[in-house]
C-alpha cells in the first residue's frame, strides 16, 4: 500500500519530457488540455489523444490539473450557466475516458502569485518567494489600482515606496511580468490596463458572494461527478489571503469545513496543497490534513517559510514551517482507513510540488518556474523515503 507518486506535465510544450519523468520513478501523470480555451468542452477525442501520448511513454494519466473554472462562473454573470453545462460535460468525458480525479481552483483572476521567481538561496539553488513590500510596490505604484492604499498600513506603504525607488525600469517590467503575465498552470495573461479592467469586474463581489457562487457551482457539478465516479479536488488559494482586493474563499480550515459540508460527498473533496495552506502562518496544515483526511482526493507536498507580515518562501522539504512528517503520517493512516472500510478509491495521488531550480537545471534555456526536473526529483525522493520510513514505523507500533 502506497500513495500514488505523480508528476505534473504541461504537455508537448513542457521542457521536461515524459521519458525524463519516467526515470524519476513516477508512475502517474498530472496534466491538462491547456490548448482548449477556458469554458469550452474537453471532447472525448481530445482527452483520449492526450491520454494515449502519456500511456505510450509507459505512464498513466492519473489526475487532471486543472479544468479551469471560467471567470463568469466565479462572478455568476454572463454565460455562467452555459459554462457550467460545458464543465459538466467535461467531467462526464473524463470519467468515460477513465480519468477519475480533477483538481480545480476558485481563485479570481490569478491562479497564484509570487514576487520573485528566481530568489537565490544560501545553497546556490533558486526558489520562488513572496515579499509583501515588493507586492505592495507593484499594486500601489506600478499598477496604481484604485483605492489600493486603504489595504496597506503606513509602515508597509513606506517600505513599498522605498523599494520602488530602488528599482530600475527593467526591474519594474520584470516584476510586472512575474505577477500578471501568467505562470505555469495559469490560463490567462494580462497587460496592466487589461488587468485593472478585470479586477474592476470583482469590485462588487465580496467573499460571501464568491463563496455563494462556489456553492452554486458545486451543487451543479458534484452530482455529475458522482455519476461519473470522478473525485473533484478544490485547490486552496495561493497565497491564502486576499490580493488586489479580490475575495478568497479556500484559505482556512473554516473555509474547507464549509465547502465539504455544503455537499456531503467523496466527490466534493480537496487538494491538500501544503505550500498554499502553509503560506498562511495561521494555518495548522497537519490539523487540516487530519480533520479532512477522508476528503483529500489529491495532495501537493512542499514546504514554505512564512511570517505574520505575509512573507513566504518555498523552502527545502524539511526546512520550512510545515510539519511534512505529520502530514505524510496522516495521509498514510487515511489510506489504511480507506482500505479497511472497503473503499475502492483508497489511493491518494501525491506529487512533489514546486522544486528549487538547481544543479544542471540552472543552465537550461527554459524551465517553468517551480517546475524544475532535478528540484522536484529531489522532493519526490525525499517524500518516497519519508513514506517508507513512516510505513515501517507504523508496522512496529
Amino acid at each position: 500500500m502506497a500513495l500514488e507518486q505523480t508528476w505534473r506535465w504541461y504537455g508537448k510544450n513542457d521542457p521536461i519530457s515524459l521519458e525524463e519523468i519516467k526515470q524519476t520513478g513516477t508512475t502517474g501523470i498530472v496534466s491538462a488540455l491547456h490548448q482548449i480555451p477556458n469554458g469550452e468542452v474537453w471532447t472525448i477525442d481530445d482527452i483520449l489523444i492526450h491520454k494515449k501520448i502519456i500511456e505510450e511513454a509507459g505512464l498513466t494519466w492519473s489526475v487532471v490539473e486543472s479544468v479551469p473554472v471560467h471567470e463568469d462562473i466565479k462572478k455568476k454573470k454572463g454565460n455562467y450557466n452555459n459554462y457550467i453545462e460545458n464543465y459538466k460535460q467535461t467531467i462526464r468525458n473524463l470519467g468515460a475516458a477513465g480519468i477519475y480525479t480533477i483538481c480545480y481552483n476558485f481563485m479570481p483572476v490569478l491562479d497564484w502569485s509570487r514576487t520573485d521567481l528566481k530568489h537565490k538561496c544560501k545553497d546556490g539553488s533558486y526558489a520562488l518567494i513572496f515579499e509583501p513590500e515588493v507586492f505592495a510596490a507593484f499594486d500601489l505604484f506600478i499598477l496604481k489600482r484604485q483605492n489600493a492604499e486603504i489595504e496597506y498600513d503606513n509602515e508597509l506603504t513606506k517600505k513599498a515606496y522605498s523599494y520602488l525607488n530602488s528599482m530600475s525600469s527593467f526591474q519594474k517590467d520584470e516584476l510586472t511580468n512575474t505577477i500578471i503575465k501568467g505562470l505555469p498552470g495559469s490560463e490567462e495573461s494580462f497587460t496592466l490596463n487589461d488587468f485593472k479592467d478585470v479586477l474592476a469586474e470583482y469590485q462588487d463581489i465580496d467573499s460571501d458572494t464568491l463563496k455563494s457562487n462556489l456553492f452554486y457551482f458545486l451543487n451543479e457539478i458534484i452530482p455529475i461527478a458522482e455519476k461519473a465516479n470522478v473525485r473533484m479536488a478544490i485547490h486552496p488559494d495561493d497565497p491564502p489571503r486576499s490580493l488586489f482586493g479580490l475575495p478568497r474563499v479556500v484559505s482556512t480550515i473554516t473555509d474547507i469545513k464549509e465547502i465539504t459540508e455544503s455537499i456531503n460527498s467523496v466527490s466534493n473533496g480537496i487538494t491538500l496543497c501544503t505550500g498554499s495552506f502553509g503560506a498562511g502562518y495561521y494555518n495548522d496544515v497537519v490539523k487540516i490534513t487530519k480533520t479532512f483526511a477522508n476528503r483529500i482526493n489529491f495532495a501537493h507536498l512542499r514546504n514554505v517559510a512564512n511570517n505574520k507580515e505575509g512573507f513566504f518562501m518555498e523552502e527545502n522539504l524539511f526546512e520550512g514551517n510545515v510539519d511534512i512528517y505529520g502530514v505524510m503520517r496522516e495521509l498514510i493512516l487515511e489510506e489504511k482507513r480507506r482500505v479497511n472500510t472497503g473503499r475502492t478509491d483508497w489511493q491518494i495521488p501525491l506529487r512533489p510540488d514546486h522544486g528549487h531550480l538547481m544543479l544542471d537545471d540552472i543552465l537550461k534555456e527554459k524551465t517553468n518556474p517551480g517546475y524544475s526536473l532535478i528540484g522536484r526529483m529531489k522532493g519526490l525522493a525525499e517524500l518516497r523515503g519519508l513514506e517508507i520510513g513512516i510505513e515501517k514505523s507504523l508496522n512496529y507500533e
